[in-house]
């Protein structure tokens, strides 16, 4: 379990991180394993670029990230949207 993560969603904190090459800020709000297995982040995309030009919800595995940073600035709540237990994780760690 990644200690950065879990901090990041306990203390409502932006992340950053390099994804398919794409640059990316998120405001993560789970973290567990996905039903393929992979360990996962249920994240909404607030601001940065992605393959298909759109913000919002999506799911980030873990394993295609680059250079994960924890930002100063913070959300407010959860998004409109996002429902606790993730039905794509089969196990979650944390979760707002």
């Amino acid at each position: 379990m990644d200690a950065l993560i879990s901090f990041a969603i306990e203390n409502k904190k932006l992340l950053s991180f390099s994804y398919d090459g794409y640059f990316r800020i998120v405001e993560p709000h789970c973290y567990g394993i996905t039903s393929t297995g992979k360990e996962a982040i249920r994240a909404f995309q607030a601001d940065g670029d992605s393959s298909d030009g759109k913000l919002g919800w999506k799911i980030f595995d873990l394993g295609r990230t680059e250079k994960l940073k924890l930002l100063d600035h913070t959300f407010n709540s959860a998004r409109e949207g996002y429902s606790k237990g993730d039905k794509a994780m089969k196990r979650i760690f944390i979760e707002l």
